[in-house]
This record gives C-alpha cells, sequence and structure tokens, in this order.
C-alpha cells in the first residue's frame, strides 16, 4: 500500500524515473509506502519532498486504486497486489518548481522531470500514472 500524487504545474505532470522494484525503468507518480504509524497526508509529503524537493503543497485525495501484476523478483515470479491512496496535489506561493531533483535519489527515483501531456503520451508509465494522467485530460 502506498500514497501517490499527481504533481501539475502550468500544463505539465511531474512524475519520477523508477530505479528499482516491479515498475523499473517506467514513469510514476511521486509516492510510496508509509511508515508504521504515518498518516497517509504525511507519508505523502515527506515522499514528494525525498524523490523531487518540493515541500508547501496542497494535497486533495481523488481515489484509490488497486492493480495485480506480475513480476519478476530475486529471479522466481511474483504476484504483487499494489493498493494506491491517490492524490491530485497543488503548488502554493512557497513551493519552487525550477528547483525539482533531477538525479537519482539512491532509492526508489532516478530523477523526476515535468513532462507536457504531448510527452507524455509516449513514456512507459505506472499504472496509477496512467489512471490520473487519463482522468486529468
Amino acid at each position: 500500500m502506498g500514497v501517490y500524487g499527481l504533481v501539475t504545474w502550468e500544463q505539465k505532470v511531474l512524475l519520477i524515473h523508477k530505479a528499482r522494484g516491479a515498475y523499473l525503468g517506467k514513469w510514476d507518480l511521486p509516492g510510496g509506502r508509509l511508515e508504521f504509524g504515518e498518516q497517509p497526508e504525511t507519508a505523502l509529503h515527506r515522499e514528494i519532498e525525498e524523490e523531487t524537493g518540493l515541500s508547501n503543497l496542497q494535497l486533495v485525495i481523488r481515489s484509490a486504486e488497486s492493480n495485480v501484476l506480475e513480476w519478476v523478483y530475486e529471479g522466481e515470479p511474483e504476484e504483487l497486489h499494489h493498493i494506491g491512496i491517490l492524490y491530485d496535489v497543488y503548488l502554493t506561493s512557497k513551493s519552487r518548481p525550477y528547483e525539482i531533483k533531477r538525479d537519482p535519489d539512491g532509492e526508489d527515483s532516478l530523477g523526476a522531470q515535468w513532462f507536457t501531456m504531448e510527452e507524455v503520451g509516449v513514456l512507459s508509465l505506472t499504472p496509477f500514472a496512467k489512471y490520473m494522467i487519463n482522468k486529468t485530460t
């Protein structure tokens, strides 16, 4: 289970390039797992800041979605049930969209990048990213 947010700014969406896991190499919404006892919105603020450098954000819950996928983990096929609480994320006057982390974070992201809707159309997206972007356009 995780929390993920669609961050938009000037007709663009912010995505991270996945560095590991079942979605390795795909473009995803910023977000991730909740730490033990952590509130979902607190987790999403933390994850977005870790992966993109953005802070001072406004979150509005949109949906909860679920996907089942098969992938190879440590050489063995495995099924993964992925549940996401999905948010629309808005910048505030204190946010700094020009100062995103474009380099790997040493964890889950190979870097963040802003994309126009035209550019997004040719990317390999995770299911949650596809869902949120398709519901926006």
